[in-house]
């Protein structure tokens, strides 16, 4: 959080293919919601949805884009590296990351990955050392409100779990806190929902 200003930026990532349908979406809307009426700070939130603002495939061009020096790129490269620049200046401002994180496939979507591709970015949020990558993105908080049709959290299926948690301690960002909300495509829905919504509570204890 900004000690300074008292302010806790918050960014909300949302990648459902169902938009605001999503359960994803629809509980990490919540979540932020409850965080906004408990805080007692001011929070400011930016919301980025990556299914309706969908980033395309990260191509050679345009990571050539960002290791040409700025006063060198074209126009062509400087649009190109505009676009991870805002993302990850995006990403440097935020206080605290929460991601509506639907399961696709056993997988995140490709749309998040996309997003990954842009804000992992050698020499800016994380760099190379003697002992392996150090990541840049210190001090900032992360909840992951992981919304999937089946029961998986615990078992070898759940290939999200272990990656969220790697990649976003590559660029820093090591104090992460998951919910789940899985069965969502079961009988027992509505019960699951309700027990999402209960560890929400136990997450914003410790946020605030």
């Amino acid at each position: 959080m900004s000690a300074a200003s008292e302010i806790n930026n918050v960014l909300l990532v949302n990648s459902s293919i169902n938009g605001k349908l999503g359960n994803s979406n629809i509980l990490s809307h919540e979540f932020v919601t409850r965080l906004k009426g408990k805080a007692k700070t001011q929070v400011n939130l930016v919301s980025r949805d990556l299914s309706q603002d969908a980033l395309p495939h990260l191509t050679q061009a345009e990571m050539g884009a960002w290791m040409t020096p700025a006063n060198e790129r074209t126009d062509g490269q400087s649009q190109l590296a505009d676009i991870s620049d805002s993302l990850v200046a995006e990403l440097q401002n935020t206080d605290t990351l929460v991601i509506g994180m639907p399961m696709y496939n056993f997988g995140i979507p490709s749309t998040f990955k996309a997003w990954i591709d842009r804000i992992a970015r050698a020499g800016i949020t994380f760099k190379y050392t003697e002992q392996g990558p150090v990541g840049l993105l210190e001090g900032k908080k992360a909840i992951i409100v992981a919304a999937r049709g089946g029961m998986y959290q615990g078992t070898p299926k759940d290939s999200q779990t272990q990656y969220l948690k790697d990649v976003l301690a590559f660029i820093g960002i090591t104090d992460v806190q998951f919910i789940y909300a899985e069965g969502l495509a079961m009988p027992a829905k509505e019960e699951n929902i309700l027990g999402a919504k209960q560890a929400m509570d136990v997450v914003l204890e410790s946020l605030i």
